[in-house]
């Protein structure tokens, strides 16, 4: 993202980018996995060929990871979740980057005003 340089202009960009942090659905701070597992039936197509599908989360809950297994009828809506907290992340890192930019600005105009009187 570029950041202007313009005290105006990043503040437009701060306004319009905490306009859009208001989530539209629940979000999830998880990676989705997916693999192949075996049931352990001898007679099952899986003991000989790829095994079923399954998903899996794996997310940190007090610094150690955990796997929580994700139900087929629930994939898509875990994947919208994940999507959402990626979209709000990079929202916040940029309205992080705009405010940072936005002190660095303030000081230079600061002493331009000064300059001039």
């Amino acid at each position: 993202m570029k950041i202007p340089k313009s005290l105006t202009l990043i503040q437009r960009f701060i306004k319009a980018r905490l306009s859009q942090t208001q989530a539209t659905r629940p979000a999830l701070a998880a990676s989705l996995v997916s693999i192949h597992r075996r049931c352990g039936q001898p007679g099952c197509h899986c003991a000989k060929g790829q095994g079923h599908p399954a998903s899996y989360l794996t997310c940190k809950v007090q610094g150690k990871t955990k796997t929580v297994y994700v139900p087929q009828d629930l994939l898509e809506d875990v994947q919208s979740w994940i999507q959402e907290h990626k979209r709000l992340k990079t929202l916040l890192q940029e309205i992080s980057q705009l405010t940072l930019a936005r002190v660095q600005t303030h000081v230079r105009s600061q002493r331009r005003k000064a300059g001039r009187s």
